[in-house]
């Protein structure tokens, strides 16, 4: 009988089996994951990201040693026509909050186009899709120091808000009934703070959701994902 096109797949991922060239990346795949988990494991929901899963996407997505793009862009992320990288480091979808600082330095569309920078970018534009994010108030970093001002008159929270480089969630936490009234001559405190966007949680990242969100053109993604791991072990 005539093989499948899965088939056919499976019968170059079972390459791996014998070639150690399939392993060529391992190290650039553990230091990226690494890198990755590092940095936002603090933030709230984070579960550490399985480098195995990260190896899997890299052998679909590359299709082996034999392929141009496993010396090119094995993650196929900043292909042309691709908008998944212009997404990542556009500032404006959360990948400014994915990125490690040092590798928001040096990812650029040029530098994705080596190997070891292009498994980074493809982790982070999987957890840029992951994270979902919120706008809130934060404090000033530096200047911390709660003061009182006067209310003048014509006054208004939001032009006190904005006179004085805070926020009006921030001026409602020191003086709870700001929003009810305010008078000349009463005194308010007030603290230095912005809106700023923030990572409010994430998303479980499996193999269902990589096809869901990295690569929705294949309607197998996920179930090659899974016969990778197999594999992998």
């Amino acid at each position: 009988m005539q093989k499948s096109d899965y088939e056919k797949w499976q019968d170059t991922i079972n390459l791996s089996k014998t070639d150690s060239h399939w392993h060529d990346y391992d190290s650039d795949i553990k230091l990226a994951v690494i890198q990755f988990n590092a940095y936002l494991l603090t933030t709230k929901g984070y579960v550490a990201l399985n480098w195995r899963l990260i190896k899997a996407m890299f052998w679909t997505e590359s299709g082996g040693p034999k392929s141009d793009a496993w010396t090119t862009r094995p993650m196929q992320i900043g292909n042309p026509g691709d908008p998944g990288l212009g997404s990542l480091l556009s500032n404006l979808e959360g990948g400014e909050l994915i990125l490690p600082p040092a590798l928001k330095l040096q990812l650029t569309k040029v530098t994705a186009g080596a190997p070891a920078m292009n498994i980074r970018a493809g982790i982070g534009y999987l957890l840029m899709r992951a994270a979902s994010y919120e706008t809130i108030s934060v404090e000033d970093a530096v200047d911390k120091k709660v003061t009182e001002i006067i209310v003048k008159a014509g006054d208004n929270p939001s032009k006190i808000a904005t006179t004085n480089k805070t926020t009006l969630d921030m001026l409602k936490k020191l003086n709870p009934k700001i929003m009810v009234m305010i008078k000349p001559g009463e005194k308010i405190k007030i603290q230095k703070a912005s809106m700023q966007k923030c990572i409010k949680g994430w998303a479980i990242i499996n193999t269902q959701f990589c096809a869901n969100k990295y690569n929705i053109g294949d309607p197998i993604y996920a179930k090659k994902l899974d016969y990778c791991l197999s594999l992998i072990g």
